[in-house]
Protein backbone atom coordinates (compact mmCIF):
# COMPACT_ATOMS: atom_id res chain seq x y z
CA UNK A 1 0.00 0.00 0.00
CA UNK A 2 1.15 3.38 -1.22
CA UNK A 3 2.06 6.42 1.46
CA UNK A 4 -0.95 7.92 0.06
CA UNK A 5 -3.13 4.87 0.47
CA UNK A 6 -2.19 4.46 3.94
CA UNK A 7 -2.77 8.37 4.86
CA UNK A 8 -6.59 8.39 3.23
CA UNK A 9 -7.64 5.25 5.16
CA UNK A 10 -5.96 6.75 8.34
CA UNK A 11 -8.36 9.66 7.37
CA UNK A 12 -11.30 7.75 6.86
CA UNK A 13 -10.89 5.85 10.30
CA UNK A 14 -10.29 9.14 12.27
CA UNK A 15 -13.76 10.85 10.88
CA UNK A 16 -15.35 7.89 12.62
CA UNK A 17 -15.56 5.13 10.39
CA UNK A 18 -15.48 1.26 11.02
CA UNK A 19 -13.34 -1.47 8.94
CA UNK A 20 -16.48 -2.83 8.21
CA UNK A 21 -18.25 0.25 7.12
CA UNK A 22 -19.10 0.14 3.29
CA UNK A 23 -17.28 3.67 1.68
CA UNK A 24 -15.07 4.28 -1.19
CA UNK A 25 -12.80 7.21 -1.73
CA UNK A 26 -10.76 8.80 -4.48
CA UNK A 27 -7.95 11.69 -5.10
CA UNK A 28 -7.37 12.38 -8.39
CA UNK A 29 -4.78 14.90 -9.32
CA UNK A 30 -3.68 16.31 -13.05
CA UNK A 31 -2.84 13.12 -15.05
CA UNK A 32 -1.86 11.19 -12.39
CA UNK A 33 -3.92 7.86 -12.42
CA UNK A 34 -7.04 7.96 -9.19
CA UNK A 35 -5.91 7.14 -6.09
CA UNK A 36 -8.97 4.64 -4.58
CA UNK A 37 -9.76 3.27 -1.43
CA UNK A 38 -12.67 0.95 -0.88
CA UNK A 39 -13.89 -1.12 2.43
CA UNK A 40 -16.88 -2.97 3.24
CA UNK A 41 -19.89 -4.96 1.98
CA UNK A 42 -23.32 -3.65 0.11
CA UNK A 43 -26.47 -4.80 1.89
CA UNK A 44 -26.44 -7.71 -0.90
CA UNK A 45 -23.17 -9.14 0.27
CA UNK A 46 -21.06 -7.41 -2.50
CA UNK A 47 -17.47 -5.28 -2.08
CA UNK A 48 -17.58 -1.61 -2.00
CA UNK A 49 -15.74 -1.23 -5.09
CA UNK A 50 -14.82 2.26 -7.18
CA UNK A 51 -17.02 0.65 -9.34
CA UNK A 52 -19.88 0.21 -7.06
CA UNK A 53 -23.14 1.89 -9.11
CA UNK A 54 -25.04 4.08 -6.37
CA UNK A 55 -26.89 7.05 -6.45
CA UNK A 56 -25.46 10.17 -6.07
CA UNK A 57 -28.79 12.09 -4.68
CA UNK A 58 -28.23 15.91 -4.99
CA UNK A 59 -24.92 15.56 -6.70
CA UNK A 60 -26.91 14.95 -9.63
CA UNK A 61 -27.60 19.17 -9.52
CA UNK A 62 -24.54 19.97 -10.79
CA UNK A 63 -24.90 18.03 -14.12
CA UNK A 64 -28.47 19.07 -14.57
CA UNK A 65 -26.83 22.39 -14.29
CA UNK A 66 -24.35 21.19 -17.10
CA UNK A 67 -27.67 20.40 -19.54
CA UNK A 68 -29.08 24.05 -18.58
CA UNK A 69 -25.38 25.40 -19.59
CA UNK A 70 -25.11 23.74 -22.30
CA UNK A 71 -28.25 24.71 -23.79
CA UNK A 72 -27.66 28.29 -22.95
CA UNK A 73 -24.44 28.78 -24.65
CA UNK A 74 -25.99 27.45 -27.82
CA UNK A 75 -28.74 30.03 -27.58
CA UNK A 76 -31.52 27.56 -27.11
CA UNK A 77 -31.84 29.08 -23.44
CA UNK A 78 -32.16 32.64 -21.82
CA UNK A 79 -31.44 32.27 -18.57
CA UNK A 80 -33.22 35.86 -17.67
CA UNK A 81 -36.88 34.20 -19.06
CA UNK A 82 -39.12 33.41 -17.03
CA UNK A 83 -40.13 29.98 -15.82
CA UNK A 84 -43.43 30.37 -17.13
CA UNK A 85 -41.87 30.41 -20.67
CA UNK A 86 -41.52 26.80 -20.35
CA UNK A 87 -43.66 25.53 -17.75
CA UNK A 88 -47.41 27.13 -18.41
CA UNK A 89 -49.03 25.50 -16.39
CA UNK A 90 -47.54 26.62 -13.65
CA UNK A 91 -49.56 29.69 -11.26
CA UNK A 92 -48.80 33.43 -12.82
CA UNK A 93 -46.34 33.61 -9.92
CA UNK A 94 -43.92 31.25 -12.47
CA UNK A 95 -43.66 34.83 -14.46
CA UNK A 96 -41.60 36.40 -11.70
CA UNK A 97 -39.33 33.35 -11.43
CA UNK A 98 -36.24 33.83 -13.94
CA UNK A 99 -34.33 30.16 -14.83
CA UNK A 100 -31.38 31.81 -13.64
CA UNK A 101 -33.21 31.98 -10.34
CA UNK A 102 -33.79 28.22 -10.47
CA UNK A 103 -30.37 27.35 -11.21
CA UNK A 104 -29.19 29.81 -7.96
CA UNK A 105 -31.59 28.12 -5.63
CA UNK A 106 -32.85 31.84 -5.10
CA UNK A 107 -36.26 31.03 -6.82
CA UNK A 108 -38.72 31.34 -3.30
CA UNK A 109 -40.18 28.04 -4.45
CA UNK A 110 -42.10 26.40 -1.39
CA UNK A 111 -39.85 24.65 0.78
CA UNK A 112 -39.40 20.65 0.58
CA UNK A 113 -41.70 20.32 3.50
CA UNK A 114 -44.35 22.04 2.09
CA UNK A 115 -43.98 20.13 -1.81
CA UNK A 116 -43.97 17.09 0.22
CA UNK A 117 -46.69 17.55 2.74
CA UNK A 118 -48.94 17.62 -0.75
CA UNK A 119 -46.85 14.89 -2.63
CA UNK A 120 -46.86 12.69 0.16
CA UNK A 121 -43.35 11.33 -0.65
CA UNK A 122 -45.56 8.76 -2.94
CA UNK A 123 -45.37 10.74 -5.89
CA UNK A 124 -41.66 11.86 -5.95
CA UNK A 125 -41.36 12.20 -9.55
CA UNK A 126 -41.03 15.35 -11.74
CA UNK A 127 -44.73 14.96 -12.78
CA UNK A 128 -45.94 14.55 -9.27
CA UNK A 129 -43.45 17.39 -7.65
CA UNK A 130 -44.81 20.05 -10.94
CA UNK A 131 -48.09 18.37 -10.10
CA UNK A 132 -47.75 19.46 -6.51
CA UNK A 133 -46.26 23.28 -7.57
CA UNK A 134 -49.52 24.22 -9.05
CA UNK A 135 -51.02 24.11 -5.53
CA UNK A 136 -49.27 26.85 -4.43
CA UNK A 137 -51.02 30.02 -5.77
CA UNK A 138 -48.34 32.31 -4.43
CA UNK A 139 -44.49 32.48 -3.04
CA UNK A 140 -44.07 33.51 0.38
CA UNK A 141 -41.36 36.40 -1.16
CA UNK A 142 -39.98 37.82 -3.93
CA UNK A 143 -37.37 35.65 -6.15
CA UNK A 144 -33.92 36.98 -6.33
CA UNK A 145 -34.12 38.50 -2.79
CA UNK A 146 -32.52 35.26 -0.75
CA UNK A 147 -30.61 31.81 -1.29
CA UNK A 148 -32.74 29.14 -0.16
CA UNK A 149 -31.37 25.93 -1.25
CA UNK A 150 -34.49 23.95 -3.35
CA UNK A 151 -35.10 20.65 -4.58
CA UNK A 152 -38.25 21.47 -6.50
CA UNK A 153 -36.17 24.39 -8.76
CA UNK A 154 -34.03 21.52 -9.87
CA UNK A 155 -37.09 19.56 -10.45
CA UNK A 156 -37.82 22.53 -12.85
CA UNK A 157 -34.78 23.58 -14.18
CA UNK A 158 -34.96 19.84 -15.52
CA UNK A 159 -38.11 20.12 -17.02
CA UNK A 160 -37.28 23.28 -18.66
CA UNK A 161 -33.93 21.17 -20.29
CA UNK A 162 -36.14 18.79 -21.75
CA UNK A 163 -38.73 21.04 -23.26
CA UNK A 164 -35.80 23.01 -24.58
CA UNK A 165 -34.13 19.93 -25.92
CA UNK A 166 -37.17 18.24 -27.20
CA UNK A 167 -35.33 14.99 -25.19
CA UNK A 168 -35.83 13.38 -21.99
CA UNK A 169 -32.87 14.58 -20.12
CA UNK A 170 -31.45 11.23 -19.47
CA UNK A 171 -31.02 11.11 -23.04
CA UNK A 172 -29.71 14.67 -23.58
CA UNK A 173 -27.42 14.29 -20.58
CA UNK A 174 -26.10 10.58 -21.91
CA UNK A 175 -25.90 12.18 -25.61
CA UNK A 176 -24.31 15.80 -23.87
CA UNK A 177 -22.16 14.70 -21.13
CA UNK A 178 -21.74 10.98 -20.18
CA UNK A 179 -20.77 9.43 -23.45
CA UNK A 180 -18.31 12.65 -24.68
CA UNK A 181 -16.64 12.23 -21.05
CA UNK A 182 -16.35 8.43 -21.23
CA UNK A 183 -18.60 8.34 -17.74
CA UNK A 184 -19.92 4.81 -19.05
CA UNK A 185 -21.72 4.03 -15.94
CA UNK A 186 -23.63 7.30 -15.05
CA UNK A 187 -27.13 7.79 -15.84
CA UNK A 188 -30.15 9.71 -15.12
CA UNK A 189 -33.17 7.11 -13.65
CA UNK A 190 -36.68 7.73 -13.62
CA UNK A 191 -38.02 4.53 -12.85
CA UNK A 192 -40.09 2.66 -13.22
CA UNK A 193 -38.16 0.28 -10.93
CA UNK A 194 -36.45 2.01 -7.62
CA UNK A 195 -33.03 1.15 -8.92
CA UNK A 196 -30.73 0.81 -12.62
CA UNK A 197 -29.96 -2.38 -13.08
CA UNK A 198 -26.63 -3.48 -10.93
CA UNK A 199 -26.71 -1.01 -8.72
CA UNK A 200 -26.47 -0.83 -5.21
CA UNK A 201 -29.59 -0.87 -3.00
CA UNK A 202 -30.63 1.46 -0.49
CA UNK A 203 -32.63 1.12 2.44
CA UNK A 204 -35.70 -1.17 1.33
CA UNK A 205 -38.12 1.19 2.69
CA UNK A 206 -36.97 4.30 1.78
CA UNK A 207 -36.26 3.73 -2.06
CA UNK A 208 -34.51 7.05 -3.86
CA UNK A 209 -36.93 9.18 -5.34
CA UNK A 210 -37.37 8.90 -8.96
CA UNK A 211 -37.45 13.03 -9.59
CA UNK A 212 -35.12 14.31 -12.09
CA UNK A 213 -33.03 17.45 -11.55
CA UNK A 214 -32.68 17.64 -8.05
CA UNK A 215 -31.51 14.34 -8.28
CA UNK A 216 -31.74 11.06 -10.01
CA UNK A 217 -28.30 10.31 -10.93
CA UNK A 218 -26.82 6.92 -10.05
CA UNK A 219 -23.25 6.74 -10.72
CA UNK A 220 -19.87 5.52 -9.38
CA UNK A 221 -16.60 6.86 -7.42
CA UNK A 222 -15.15 6.39 -10.85
CA UNK A 223 -16.95 8.12 -13.11
CA UNK A 224 -17.57 11.07 -10.26
CA UNK A 225 -13.92 11.64 -10.64
CA UNK A 226 -13.89 11.60 -14.06
CA UNK A 227 -16.36 14.05 -14.10
CA UNK A 228 -14.58 16.41 -12.20
CA UNK A 229 -11.25 16.47 -13.71
CA UNK A 230 -13.48 16.75 -17.44
CA UNK A 231 -14.73 19.64 -15.82
CA UNK A 232 -10.97 20.99 -14.24
CA UNK A 233 -9.96 20.95 -17.58
CA UNK A 234 -12.83 22.61 -19.41
CA UNK A 235 -13.62 19.30 -21.69
CA UNK A 236 -17.25 20.50 -22.17
CA UNK A 237 -16.73 24.02 -22.68
CA UNK A 238 -18.70 25.54 -19.83
CA UNK A 239 -16.84 25.30 -17.16
CA UNK A 240 -16.34 28.90 -16.74
CA UNK A 241 -19.69 29.33 -16.57
CA UNK A 242 -20.87 26.50 -14.20
CA UNK A 243 -18.27 28.29 -11.55
CA UNK A 244 -19.73 31.63 -11.84
CA UNK A 245 -21.35 32.19 -8.42
CA UNK A 246 -25.12 33.64 -8.32
CA UNK A 247 -25.91 36.93 -7.36
CA UNK A 248 -29.56 38.14 -5.42
CA UNK A 249 -31.36 40.82 -8.03
CA UNK A 250 -29.98 43.84 -5.87
CA UNK A 251 -26.33 42.08 -6.72
CA UNK A 252 -25.71 40.76 -3.56
CA UNK A 253 -22.86 37.85 -4.31
CA UNK A 254 -23.81 34.29 -3.03
CA UNK A 255 -21.19 31.28 -2.58
CA UNK A 256 -23.54 28.77 -5.01
CA UNK A 257 -22.42 28.65 -8.54
CA UNK A 258 -24.49 26.49 -10.73
CA UNK A 259 -25.42 23.31 -9.48
CA UNK A 260 -22.19 23.39 -6.72
CA UNK A 261 -21.00 25.52 -3.72
CA UNK A 262 -18.60 27.48 -4.12
CA UNK A 263 -15.62 27.45 -0.81
CA UNK A 264 -12.45 27.63 -0.38
CA UNK A 265 -9.29 25.61 1.07
CA UNK A 266 -6.03 26.12 2.18
CA UNK A 267 -6.01 29.89 0.48
CA UNK A 268 -7.73 27.66 -3.28
CA UNK A 269 -10.98 28.02 -4.47
CA UNK A 270 -13.38 24.90 -4.18
CA UNK A 271 -16.26 23.45 -5.96
CA UNK A 272 -17.80 20.82 -3.65
CA UNK A 273 -21.31 19.67 -3.44
CA UNK A 274 -23.02 16.94 -1.09
CA UNK A 275 -25.67 14.12 -1.65
CA UNK A 276 -27.88 12.56 0.63
CA UNK A 277 -30.33 9.70 1.20
CA UNK A 278 -31.29 7.76 3.70
CA UNK A 279 -29.09 5.22 3.74
CA UNK A 280 -26.68 7.10 1.41
CA UNK A 281 -24.11 9.91 1.80
CA UNK A 282 -21.65 11.43 -1.24
CA UNK A 283 -19.66 14.26 -1.15
CA UNK A 284 -17.61 15.51 -4.48
CA UNK A 285 -14.95 18.50 -4.49
CA UNK A 286 -12.48 20.01 -7.25
CA UNK A 287 -9.90 22.57 -7.33
CA UNK A 288 -9.24 23.36 -10.26
CA UNK A 289 -6.00 25.72 -9.99
CA UNK A 290 -4.23 22.33 -8.71
CA UNK A 291 -6.24 20.30 -11.25
CA UNK A 292 -7.63 18.34 -7.84
CA UNK A 293 -10.55 16.02 -7.43
CA UNK A 294 -12.01 14.18 -4.45
CA UNK A 295 -14.73 12.29 -4.01
CA UNK A 296 -16.33 9.87 -1.81
CA UNK A 297 -19.69 7.80 -1.35
CA UNK A 298 -20.63 5.62 1.61
CA UNK A 299 -23.62 3.41 1.70
CA UNK A 300 -25.69 2.77 4.63
CA UNK A 301 -24.56 6.07 6.23
CA UNK A 302 -27.03 7.90 8.01
CA UNK A 303 -24.09 11.12 9.33
CA UNK A 304 -22.10 13.79 8.61
CA UNK A 305 -18.77 12.29 8.99
CA UNK A 306 -18.24 12.64 5.22
CA UNK A 307 -17.72 16.59 5.61
CA UNK A 308 -15.26 15.86 8.13
CA UNK A 309 -13.69 13.40 6.29
CA UNK A 310 -13.70 15.28 2.82
CA UNK A 311 -11.78 18.57 4.80
CA UNK A 312 -8.97 16.10 5.42
CA UNK A 313 -8.98 15.04 1.67
CA UNK A 314 -8.71 18.06 0.78
CA UNK A 315 -5.24 18.48 3.04
CA UNK A 316 -3.72 16.36 -0.19
CA UNK A 317 -3.14 19.70 -1.76
CA UNK A 318 -0.17 20.41 0.76
CA UNK A 319 1.40 17.64 0.01
CA UNK A 320 3.40 16.53 -3.04
CA UNK A 321 2.46 15.54 -6.60
CA UNK A 322 0.15 12.46 -6.35
CA UNK A 323 2.07 10.93 -8.85
CA UNK A 324 4.90 11.33 -6.10
CA UNK A 325 2.87 10.35 -3.25
CA UNK A 326 2.18 6.18 -4.94
CA UNK A 327 6.14 5.31 -5.23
Amino acid sequence: MSQLHQRIAALISEAGYRDDEPIVVGVQQRAAPPVLLAQGLTSTGEPVTATTLAYAASLSKQMTAACAALLAQKGVLDMEAPLSRWLPELPAWAGTVRLRHLVHHTAALPADSKVDAITGNADRTTPGIIQALTQFLALDRRPGTEHVYSNAGYVCLAAVVERAADLPLPDFARRHLFVPLAMADTRFWPGPGPTPPGAAPLARLHPAPLSLGDGGIWTTLGDLLRWGQALNADELGISGLLQTPGRLDDGTPIDYAWGIGVRSHAGHRVYRHGGGWIGLRALHARVPDLDLSVALIAINDHTERRVRLLNSLLDVVNLPPLQEQQT
